[in-house]
């Protein structure tokens, strides 16, 4: 296998390194949305698993951020 003449051999580990943090983002967040799934109904788990699968940085990122804490926690009552 020969380098590529018109890219130096830094930008393929640069894009190797930022693909491995990719993926292992979205199989971190497919983890903890599958811990959480209880607390979510299927519609809901079913789109944060599309966003996570198919907004590569910001759909993991939003689920661990926003997603998780997100969750219902049972009814509400009113307050007098």
């Amino acid at each position: 296998m020969t380098a590529n003449p018109l890219l130096p051999s830094g930008y393929d580990i640069v894009w190797s390194v930022v693909t491995v943090v990719v993926v292992g983002l979205a199989i971190v967040a497919l983890v903890s949305l599958a811990r959480s799934a209880r607390g979510l109904t299927s519609l809901q788990a079913l789109l944060w698993v599309v966003v996570v699968l198919f907004v590569p940085v910001l759909g993991p990122l939003g689920w661990l951020a926003v997603g998780r804490r997100a969750r219902p926690t049972g009814p509400v009552t009113p307050h007098r």
